[in-house]
């Protein structure tokens, strides 16, 4: 099979996440996987054997320059897009491709696919909100340029033959902007044992975001809300990721007098994000278009409490009261009065969040993504699968909080 789209490893973000996933998993299912993808810097154009989560697959890197209004994109070469993907196309003679962006790699993909005869399957990660303020056009032509985006990307969507994106609300978004029916709403998944919760009390305070450290991710809002947090609390914050604000967010901490309490880890290893992410005592995610998000399920995987904007796809992973909080989106006081909540909240109650945060999670397994995937490629019906938990009863609830204090005074006594 052929996958690709304009993001992949070495670049850190959901798309390019769960490619690499789905395409290791499909390869580990003994399946020839071949990713089409762009060259990092310094990698010149060619066809390499990589290793990704211990699968080899083999990956076609196509020549790519940086996108100069955004920190880290490298955008291939559109006039050559076509001639590459038609090349890699006859090369391989894959029985199905899999667009995972309809912009440049994924067009490439999609239409030389659709005049070989050649099943398509496309996964939508795309949202032109979330990248319009990284084009050369004034701001009062925005609306209109994100009109055209949905028809372009309309145009390639009606090739494929199942259209996928990975929850039910983005599902909906997607099918009213663009008037395509029978979208299938299936997780990006995660493998829940990658990572480990922690339930003993923390040592200190830590809100931990994980993520592009970029304007469409509402993060002045957060740094902004750590400062109106209760002085006594000590909340420390994390922001890990690298992006085009950073300076801009470090500025804010310093006037707002809480410099020393954010802080910039950077781009991290996947273990020294999972290190991160075990030691945090809540994690925040104030973006207001996500799809999905990924970093959120992986701070749930870790057994997080999470406080979420109530915006698109988030109240699918964020149950309120339950897992965590839900804030109205850009409501700076609310979201620092959801974080006080659970920073102050006694630990067992805080337990009671994190193994909800678990519970949630579980419908997301990876290997249930990977089979539904398997079988849209052969061409057979599919049933998405149903990620939606049903709620704890509050006498449920109270026995998980019962069950948490009676194994904290069991240590220690």
């Amino acid at each position: 099979m052929l996958m690709g789209g304009d993001t992949f490893a070495p670049d850190v973000n959901g798309a390019a996440s769960f490619q690499v996933r789905l395409a290791s998993g499909i390869a580990s299912r003994g399946h020839d996987v071949h990713i089409i993808a762009q060259a990092p810097k310094g990698v010149k154009q060619g066809t390499y054997r990589e290793e990704h989560l211990g699968q080899m697959l083999t990956v076609h890197r196509l020549n790519s320059f940086r996108w100069p209004l955004h920190d880290w994109l490298r955008a291939v070469y559109p006039w050559r897009i076509h001639h590459n993907a038609a090349r890699i196309i006859d090369e391989v003679r894959p029985d199905v491709s899999h667009m995972n962006s309809h912009m440049l790699i994924g067009r490439g993909i999609t239409t030389e696919s659709y005049k070989r005869g050649i099943r398509i399957i496309a996964t939508n990660h795309f949202m032109p909100e979330n990248l319009i303020e990284h084009t050369p056009f004034p701001k009062f032509t925005w609306p209109l340029i994100t009109w055209l985006a949905w028809k372009d990307c309309t145009r390639l969507y009606r090739k494929a033959a199942a259209l996928t994106t990975p929850t039910k609300r983005a599902a909906a978004y997607l099918e009213a902007r663009t008037g395509l029916r029978n979208v299938h709403a299936i997780s990006c998944g995660i493998r829940m044992s990658d990572y480990t919760p922690d339930f003993e009390a923390k040592p200190d305070n830590r809100i931990v975001f994980v993520g592009r450290i970029t304007g469409e991710k509402m993060l002045p809002d957060l740094v902004e809300a750590v400062a109106r947090i209760p002085r006594e609390l000590d909340a420390q914050l994390d922001l890990v990721g690298e992006g085009d604000i950073k300076r801009q967010l470090e500025q804010q901490a310093q006037r707002l007098g809480i410099a020393d309490r954010v802080h910039f880890p950077g781009r991290v290893s996947d273990e020294d994000l999972r290190t991160i992410l075990t030691r945090a005592t809540v994690f925040a995610m104030p973006s207001t278009a996500e799809l999905q998000s990924i970093a959120t399920m992986e701070a749930m995987a870790s057994g997080l409490p999470v406080v979420a904007a109530d915006a698109m796809a988030l109240p699918h992973l964020v149950k309120d009261g339950e897992n965590g909080y839900l804030f109205p989106p850009r409501d700076i006081d609310a979201l620092a009065d959801r974080l006080t909540r659970v920073l102050s909240m006694p630990q067992d109650e805080r337990e009671v969040m994190q193994r909800a945060s678990l519970r949630l999670l579980e419908p997301h397994d990876i290997d249930t993504t990977i089979t539904i995937f398997e079988r849209l490629y052969r061409g057979e019906e599919v049933t998405d699968p149903e990620t939606d938990v049903p709620p704890l009863s509050a006498k449920v609830r109270e026995q998980f909080r019962s069950l948490a204090k009676r194994a904290k005074s069991a240590i220690t006594d």
